[in-house]
């Protein structure tokens, strides 16, 4: 049998030496590749400056060829004599060539290129908003809809930004012609849209324009809760009822927070003879606080003016304010509610009494109808129910004076309750009291019921205390967050709260051991301050003896005595009233 020869690949040298050639030229490629590295690196500088210096002469050339023709004779000329100049000043050239050099390399560093638009998941959820908003700003017939399944999204979205989360931070959408945003059911349905497609847990203001048919959605920080009870820089008749976020007001105020001294904007409520929301009605449910919203006006109201409280809880919520000077009684019983609320019915009836008189004899009103009048009233509802039980009036009845002629007294009445015992306040406290806050967590309707107007935002599930919304007669709902003001005596109170609310409260008018409360028949109200000559202030006859050193306009005390009695001493004048009960 013949033998079968090899392969030429076996027996050939040549592909041999084609491989060699072949790894000889991979190690040529190789050092090529090193040395040109390194060039690189060598001469990176003249690279950047000449890359820079071809930038700068296209500039040049742009700039040239902008320039009118008959700029260019002067330009030349101005151009020739800087040249000039530089060659005539010692080392000019040596420093041009420097500059130049130095605008190349700058002109020719490598920037790092901006990304711009969405990423591939931000672009899936703008795309997934648009298709949610489809049914509800589409229409048959349309021959050029905005928002059509399927459709381009980037139409119609104006303006996005994302946070470092990747979720919806702002969102500008346009919305069709036809689309009826003066209704409110139609704006809370492309809310409630964009609430649940952007992401929930978080708060949204909403901001439409009718005009442009434009809607932007903005994601709400949270408001600061560390600004606790301080002296506010505010005039007589200005009261801060909390914080605000910064673009819903144009003022500020200096307020010491956790951060140290910083600038607030503040909701600032205005009260006195031209004020267009004298009363104030506060609602929210229980812990929301609207305790320490009516403990906060009242040391506010303390610097100018007198606080008459009445706690309806009867849990000693205003105990702080017992014996300081400016406050006229601090009750939580039923009788002696009832008295001090007659009392300032009457008070508010003599007031305006003696500035009519004043006025049409032609002197000036006296001084103790210009000190301000609070009626600071927690719970009263709580107070009806009990009245009912027993038979007796509604506390409220005695508020009707205060409220519809309070603010040509100087009486300011300000409320606060419950929702669930909403429905039991009185009407004129619900028609006078135009000024409105609601706390804690509520729904849009809610909201609507108490303020008059649907907030712009989304109410969020929890909040902490002190935290709602708030409305000054006509003007726009605002988020509001009330300073830390709790009772300085509870156990729960941080040391730092208490020293502030202690801070703020005025001195005692009388000692310790003289403020005592009498109660009768489940009334209460503080004791007659006792006098620095040591007399009890009331005469043989039983009634109250003048003091000369009392000045006009100081605190009055209502006593509770057997047979329904109630003896009263008023700044300007000194009576014995009764109260029918």
């Amino acid at each position: 049998m013949a033998r079968r020869p090899l392969p030429r690949i076996l027996t050939d040298s040549a592909p041999l030496a084609r491989m060699a050639n072949f790894a000889s030229l991979a190690r040529g490629r190789e050092f090529a590749r090193t040395a040109a590295d390194s060039a690189s690196d060598v001469f990176h500088p003249l690279i950047t400056i000449g890359r820079g210096l071809r930038r700068l002469a296209v500039a040049a050339r742009g700039r040239w060829d902008a320039t009118p023709k008959e700029s260019r004779g002067p330009l030349l000329f101005f151009i020739g004599a800087c040249v000039l100049v530089v060659a005539l000043v010692p080392y000019g050239p040596l420093l041009a060539l420097i500059a130049v050099m130095a605008a190349g390399g700058w002109a020719g560093r490598e920037r790092t290129p901006v990304v711009t638009g969405p990423s591939e998941a931000e672009t899936e959820r703008l795309r997934a908003l648009y298709e949610a908003l489809v049914p509800y700003l589409s229409a048959e017939g349309d021959p050029a809809p905005l928002y059509a399944h399927g459709g381009d999204w980037e139409r119609v979205f104006g303006a996005y930004a994302f946070d470092d989360s990747g979720r919806l931070e702002r969102l500008q959408l346009k919305y069709p012609a036809y689309f009826t945003d003066g209704e409110d059911r139609s704006r809370a349905r492309i809310e409630q849209v964009l609430y649940a497609k952007a992401g929930r847990g978080r708060e949204y203001h909403f901001a439409w324009d009718e005009l442009a048919n434009q809607l932007t959605v903005t994601v709400l920080g949270a408001l600061p809760a560390d600004i606790a009870a301080q002296r506010f820089v505010t005039s007589p008749g200005e009261t801060v009822l909390g914080f605000t976020d910064p673009d819903s007001v144009q003022r500020t105020l200096p307020v010491d927070g956790a951060d140290g001294t910083r600038d607030a904007p503040p909701v600032v409520w205005r009260t006195g003879p031209r004020s267009t929301e004298p009363h104030l009605l506060a609602l929210g449910q229980s812990g929301s606080g609207t305790t320490t919203l009516l403990r906060s006006i009242a040391l506010q109201a303390l610097a100018h003016g007198d606080v008459l409280a009445v706690d309806g809880t009867g849990t000693g919520e205003f105990g702080c304010l017992v014996g300081r000077r400016g406050v006229l009684a601090v009750e939580s019983g039923l009788a002696g509610a009832l008295a001090a609320l007659e009392w300032a019915s009457q008070e508010t009836e003599r007031r305006l009494v003696a500035a009519n008189r004043a006025r049409q004899s032609g002197r000036p009103v006296p001084d103790d109808t210009r000190r301000p009048l609070w009626i600071v009233v927690d719970r009263p509802t709580a107070l009806s129910h009990l009245a009912a039980a027993e038979g007796r009036d509604d506390p409220q009845r005695w508020l009707q004076v205060p409220l519809r002629h309070g603010r040509a007294a100087q009486v300011t009445v300000v409320v606060a309750d419950q929702f669930e015992s909403a429905d039991l306040l009185s009407d004129p406290v619900r028609a006078h009291t135009k000024a409105r806050v609601v706390l804690g967590t509520a729904t849009a309707e809610e909201v609507r019921a108490v303020l008059g107007a649907p907030p712009h935002t989304t109410p969020t599930a929890s909040v902490p205390p002190g935290r709602g919304y708030a409305r000054l007669g006509s003007g726009p709902v605002l988020r509001v967050q009330v300073p830390a003001t709790p009772d300085p005596f509870d156990d729960a109170t941080s040391e730092a709260h208490r020293e502030a609310v202690l801070a703020l409260l005025p001195e005692r008018t009388a000692p310790d051991d003289t403020e005592s409360l009498a109660t009768v028949d489940g009334g209460s109200a503080p004791s007659d301050p006792v006098r620095a000559d040591g007399a009890d202030g009331v005469d043989e006859a039983g009634e109250a003896e003048p003091s000369a050193a009392e000045p006009v306009g100081a605190a009055a005390r209502v006593s509770i005595v057997k047979g329904g009695e109630a003896r009263t001493v008023t700044g300007g004048s000194r009576e014995a009233l009764r109260a029918d009960r």
